[in-house]
C-alpha cells in the first residue's frame, strides 16, 4: 500500500514539474506600421525551438488587405541569422540551436500611409515544448501513459541540462566577480599611490618656494 502511495506521489510530482517547466510562449500584439518589434528567448545550446506567426485578419470573412505584410528575422545573441521572411503574413522557423543566449525575433511593418495597426500571433517553443508528441505517438505506437512518461523523461533531462547550465553560468559569474574584484584592488593601490605622490610633490614645491623666499 504504501509503495503505491509513493509511486502516486513521485507521478503527480513529476507531472507538476513538467507542467512547470514546459516553455511556451504565445502571445498576440501589436505592430503600427513603419515600426519594428523585438521579442527575446533565453535558448541553452543544443535546445530545439519551434515558432510559428501569423497576421490575424481584421475583417473575418474577407481577404487579407495587401497592406498587412510583414517582415520577419531570428537572430542569435551574436547576431547569425537562423531565419527570415520579407513581405509576409504568416510563417513558421524550426532549428537546432547551436549556441546558447538569447535569441531574438523581429517583425518590422513597411511604412505606408495612412498608417495601419497589424495584429500577429506569435507561438514560440523551445525545449520540451517544441517536440512535436503526436508524430512520437504515432511512430512508436505507444499508449496515452508510455507517452505521458516519454514527456516527463525528457523533461526531467532537460531539467538536469538547465541545472548544469546554470552552474556553467554562476561559475563564468563567480570568475568575472573574483576577476572584477582583483582589478578594483589593483586600481585603489594605484590610485593611492598617485594620491601619495602628488601630495609629496606639493610639500616638496612648497618647501622649495619657502626656501627661495627665505621664509624657512
Amino acid at each position: 500500500m504504501n509503495t503505491q502511495i509513493q509511486r502516486h506521489s513521485l507521478f503527480l510530482a513529476l507531472v507538476s514539474i513538467f507542467l512547470l517547466w514546459t516553455r511556451v510562449e504565445s502571445i498576440r500584439f501589436d505592430l503600427e506600421s513603419g515600426h519594428t518589434k523585438c521579442i527575446s528567448e533565453d535558448i541553452k545550446s543544443n535546445s530545439m525551438t519551434v515558432g510559428k506567426y501569423q497576421i490575424v485578419n481584421p475583417n473575418e470573412g474577407h481577404p487579407l488587405p495587401d497592406t498587412h505584410k510583414i517582415t520577419v528575422r531570428v537572430t542569435s545573441a551574436y547576431g547569425n541569422n537562423y531565419h527570415y521572411a520579407d513581405n509576409v503574413n504568416e510563417g513558421h522557423f524550426a532549428y537546432q540551436a547551436p549556441e546558447a543566449g538569447d535569441y531574438m525575433a523581429c517583425f518590422f511593418a513597411a511604412d505606408i500611409k495612412p498608417s495601419t495597426t497589424i495584429t500577429i500571433d506569435f507561438d514560440w517553443k523551445s525545449g520540451v515544448a517544441a517536440k512535436d508528441w503526436t508524430n512520437v505517438a504515432k511512430k512508436g505506437s505507444v499508449e496515452l501513459m508510455e507517452l505521458e512518461l516519454k514527456k516527463m523523461f525528457d523533461t526531467v533531462q532537460s531539467i538536469h541540462d538547465e541545472m548544469f547550465y546554470l552552474r556553467e553560468r554562476e561559475e563564468e559569474m563567480q570568475k568575472l566577480n573574483r576577476s572584477t574584484n582583483s582589478k578594483m584592488f589593483w586600481f585603489s593601490f594605484l590610485s593611492l599611490g598617485i594620491c601619495l605622490s602628488v601630495a609629496g610633490l606639493q610639500l616638496w614645491h612648497l618647501k622649495s618656494f619657502f626656501e627661495k623666499k627665505k621664509l624657512i
